[in-house]
């Protein structure tokens, strides 16, 4: 690690703008999102998105200068403009919302809301909701692969013994496949070597999945699967062990494990800088963000 970084109370998603050198960090218990400066590994503003809202996930639309918090306890998105750290709008989505991702070719914004098995479709330039899809299950986290039209969004059964990656076109908002795997929680996509990485938080695994032909190639050992991220330039990924407090770093080319990265206690969300490849961890009960200098 090179950074250690005090957040607010329980940090759980981060972002990352690498065009403007920010990171966002979504603070559970206090509702709100920290704001850092990636050059200077310092907090620069404290944005609150609601009364105890649990602001679980979030993601950034750097083109238009805009965040979008979900927050799981009021079933809304807090749209904030990253030029003034001000929330702009506020969208009503689904059920507890906990996964969000931008698709900024298409304006579009995808929202899991677990606890009724769907995806809100939000259009980005007007803020509202444009379809609700059903997926089924639990869902829980989403990736998009621009260049494919196509989104993947994991889900798990009331029991977790049965977890499934939904494929979503995005051009018709419709699930074209389902891909079962053992235990999904988190997903990242490498758009240039057409894979999917799933965590499966049951049985302690990553998921490789060839999003060409929506089969699993390869299953990974790691810890308690949680987050993951890719770095496509250095072909890495980086997945979290949610109660060992560490990182798995896996070779993407030969989907190994080459080292394991102590961080800090209770590990939950986990981005990369696409610029500089360095990787954030928020760590749920120290309060605290690791920063971490890879390439």
């Amino acid at each position: 690690m090179t950074a250690t970084i005090t957040v607010g109370s329980s940090p759980w998603a981060v972002a990352v703008d690498a065009a403007s050198h920010t990171a966002y960090v979504t603070n559970l218990i206090d509702g709100t999102v920290s704001v850092i400066d990636t050059r200077t590994n310092t907090v620069t503003a404290t944005i609150t998105v609601g009364a105890y809202p649990r602001p679980r996930a979030v993601a950034v639309d750097a083109a238009s200068h805009t965040a979008y918090v979900a927050n799981s306890n009021v079933g809304t998105v807090s749209v904030i403009d990253t030029r003034t750290n001000t929330v702009t709008a506020t969208i009503t989505v689904g059920a507890w919302p906990c996964g969000v991702v931008v698709d900024e070719a298409s304006h579009t914004a995808y929202v899991t809301n677990h606890d009724d098995g769907t995806v809100s479709v939000i259009d980005t330039r007007t803020n509202t909701v444009t379809k609700t899809i059903t997926v089924g299950g639990f869902s829980d986290a989403v990736a998009v692969d621009a260049a494919s039209h196509t989104a993947y969004l994991t889900s798990h059964s009331v029991s977790g013994k049965v977890a499934t990656v939904s494929v979503i076109d995005t051009r018709t908002n419709t699930v074209t496949a389902t891909i079962t795997v053992g235990g999904a929680y988190g997903v990242a996509v490498d758009a240039a070597s057409h894979t999917a990485y799933v965590t499966n938080y049951k049985d302690g695994t990553v998921s490789v999945i060839d999003t060409r032909t929506n089969t699993v190639t390869a299953t990974i050992t790691v810890g308690g699967a949680y987050g993951v991220a890719v770095d496509a330039a250095s072909h890495t990924a980086y997945v979290i062990n949610q109660g060992g407090g560490t990182i798995s770093v896996i070779d993407t080319r030969t989907n190994t494990v080459t080292a394991t990265i102590t961080v800090g206690n209770y590990p939950v969300g986990v981005a990369v800088d696409a610029a500089t490849g360095t990787v954030y961890v928020t760590n749920g009960n120290d309060n605290t963000v690791s920063v971490i200098s890879a390439r």
